[in-house]
């Protein structure tokens, strides 16, 4: 579980900011279950997603995202894990492949996390951020994530990362307004059989 307590480049937990939000958002509970809840839904509530208000702070690391308090799911995904670290609480990023209008290419990269409850093992959730039609919660053990994989090219990855893919890694660095991250969101190639 080490990997997955570690403060690295992008999950800055041992950033100021970010120790202190994690000890006011865990002060008060009694259970890793209730401690994660919190940080969950402060991210998901608090932290603009980038493309649905048109904000252009380009954000990838933890610490960014919460100074600015806008990220792209990715980005939204390093600070829940940073939160859930600093809490002692075991957290990796997971992505899903997704098409981005829902009706088959262009396909993209979706970021969200996985957290090791006690009671429960590892736990996805998504702190994408609700609107209409999205609405992601933290009831464990139902997953209740903010998208269905439906369509054939779309895929749910079931491993759990200690750190950002590179391609996120790429999206979020070498863009530069909301805009550009949005057309070129990350993917990943698949083989697909019959």
């Amino acid at each position: 579980m080490e990997k997955y307590l570690q403060s690295t480049e992008y999950i800055d937990w041992k950033h100021p900011a970010i120790v202190n939000l994690a000890a006011q958002l865990a002060d008060n509970t009694d259970a890793d279950h209730d401690t994660a809840k919190k940080c969950f839904e402060w991210v998901r509530d608090n932290i603009r997603h980038s493309w649905d208000y048109r904000l252009n702070a380009v954000t990838c690391r933890a610490s960014e995202v919460l100074q600015h308090k806008t990220g792209y799911c990715y980005a939204k995904s390093h600070l829940l894990a940073a939160l859930l670290r600093a809490n002692s609480i075991p957290a990796g990023l997971c992505y899903q492949r997704l098409s981005l209008e829902g009706n088959g290419a262009p396909y993209c990269l979706h970021g969200l996390n996985a957290v090791y409850l006690q009671d429960y093992g590892w736990y996805r959730i998504d702190a994408r951020g609700n609107k209409d039609g999205i609405n992601a919660e933290f009831h464990p053990p139902q997953e209740q994530l903010a998208f269905a994989t439906t369509e054939k090219r779309e895929r749910d990855f079931p491993e759990i990362w200690p750190e950002p893919l590179p391609a996120v890694i790429k999206a979020l660095t070498e863009n530069h307004s909301y805009l550009d991250v949005y057309h070129n969101l990350p993917d990943v190639e698949i083989i697909y059989t019959r």
